[in-house]
């Protein structure tokens, strides 16, 4: 059904407003229902070519081959048939809990069923910072898709493509055409309950599927099943639960135990998966080390495996541990001499230095744009704390060093609140696609979230003057 604004012929500032005025307060990182969106607004969605569409599906299709082929050299490798350094690296700095959860015969073949890269726009095509299987801004994308379709402007996904998406994710997970699912959030990640509310109120309001928001604590557990309780007292048995809590927070969330036990046991269905190996920004690492090239193409096939190559960055495990005499870091050189420890690189100077570091993963640092240190941005003494940091932790949290690729240059409109009218900026954007994987070698595009932050910021987030929209497609778009 095509989009048609409500108020039609409005001007770009009235548009902006009309959007400002139609996203519901508070959906965003804060519970505060009298909250204007906390970033500013644009009178349209980022703007995007059918081109760059058709390479960011491309990319989807690409994404969910690599979590198989990651899933399955991981298995490999625990089990002895590939190299012992993928497990011993995706598993480091993990309880033991953790690890023979991810290794359970019930969740050994699974991954997520929410894919959602981070793809920096560059001058010739994207770079994947970082994957997401536990991604947040689902329901903010979806609302702000909502909004602009009252406007008249169908986003890419169309109005309800984020909730159509994600109830067709959990069909295909569980089996059932209209599955009964609760949201679990934990306290850790509180913040995202506002935004997963609306996303399970629009799934309801579709028919789609019976989603509800709950605490840990509220799920109840039987030996048969587990439900959740509805406020007028009635309880339903839980297909699914899906999971938005970290695993490095497991041991706070309340009936995690008994959560696992009944997927273990084939009494509801967890999704994303409690596999922490792939939640690991390592994996970047492993797909781009040398001696596993063979392994990865055979996995993916030639060609996702070169289109792959060209989107990952170059990344690099920060592995602290001595080489031989004749041993170098495939890849890496200070000033033309190739690097053997990685206290080499303190001594690059900043222009050289086009680098980040960040955690991999399992940890409170690992997500929302935490722990990351971007390496030309530092001073000298700041960048060899941040390498001795990140090498010190290599034991209880891996980190990585990556190869830091600048956004293309672009403009964006917005509402200047103050004065009331359109300004532009000079800006870079990150393309956050969420693609739910609805098939066992299918995924749909729900929508495509675009953070357009200022063109001196180097770290590209959520700030406050930053415009945080959904995509669309346009004629002259990028």
């Amino acid at each position: 059904m095509p989009c048609t604004a409500v108020v039609p012929n409005l001007t770009a500032r009235e548009q902006a407003q009309f959007i400002e005025d139609n996203v519901p307060p508070g959906l965003f990182k804060t519970e505060d229902e009298s909250a204007r969106i906390p970033w500013r607004v644009s009178p349209e969605p980022f703007a995007l070519s059918a081109k760059t569409l058709a390479q960011i599906e491309e990319i989807g299709h690409d994404l969910l081959a690599f979590y198989r082929a990651l899933n399955n050299l991981y298995n490999r490798s625990a089990r002895g048939t590939a190299p012992a350094f993928i497990a011993e690296y995706l598993d480091r700095g993990k309880p033991e809990h953790i690890v023979r959860l991810a290794r359970q015969n019930r969740f050994k073949q699974e991954i997520p069923g929410v894919i959602r890269p981070d793809l920096i726009l560059t001058e010739d095509g994207f770079a994947a910072s970082e994957l997401d299987s536990v991604p947040g801004g689902m329901g903010f994308v979806g609302a702000m898709a909502d909004a602009y379709c009252k406007a008249g402007i169908e986003s890419i996904g169309g109005p309800n493509g984020i909730p159509e998406g994600f109830a067709a994710m959990l069909a295909h997970a569980t089996g059932v055409e209209k599955p009964t699912v609760a949201i679990v959030v934990s306290d850790e990640s509180g913040d995202y309950r506002p935004e997963l509310r609306w996303l399970a109120a629009a799934a309801r309001r579709l028919d789609l599927v019976n989603a509800y928001v709950v605490e840990p604590q509220e799920v109840i557990f039987t030996e048969d099943a587990m439900f959740v309780r509805l406020e007028d007292g009635r309880e339903e048995k839980l297909d699914a639960i899906y999971r938005n809590f970290e695993l490095f927070d497991l041991l706070n969330v309340p009936k995690w135990e008994l959560m696992t036990y009944a997927a273990r046991h084939n009494r509801v269905k967890l999704t994303p998966p409690p596999k922490a190996a792939l939640e690991e920004k390592l994996s970047f690492a492993l797909f781009h080390h040398p001696a596993l090239a063979k392994l990865w193409r055979d996995e993916l096939g030639k060609d996702a495996f070169e289109r792959l190559k060209a989107v990952f960055p170059m990344t690099w495990v920060l592995d602290p541990r001595q080489l031989p005499p004749q041993g170098v870091i495939w890849g890496l050189d200070v000033n033309g001499s190739p690097v053997s420890d990685f206290h080499q690189l303190i001594e690059l100077g900043k222009s050289d230095r086009d680098y980040v570091v960040k955690p991999s993963g399992f940890s409170e640092l690992a997500w929302g744009s935490r722990g990351v240190k971007i390496a030309n941005d530092l001073t000298k003494d700041e960048w060899k704390a941040a390498l001795e940091t990140a090498l010190a932790s290599f034991d209880r949290t891996p980190y990585i060093l990556q190869r830091f690729h600048k956004g293309k240059r672009i403009r964006m409109p917005y509402l200047d609140r103050t004065q009331g009218e359109i300004k532009m900026f000079d800006a870079r954007v990150r393309l956050t696609p969420y693609f739910f994987v609805t098939g066992d070698d299918s995924v749909r595009t729900g929508g495509i979230l675009a953070t357009v932050a200022p063109a001196d910021k180097k770290l590209i987030h959520g700030m406050s003057d930053a415009v945080m929209t959904s995509s669309f497609i346009k004629e002259n778009g990028y």
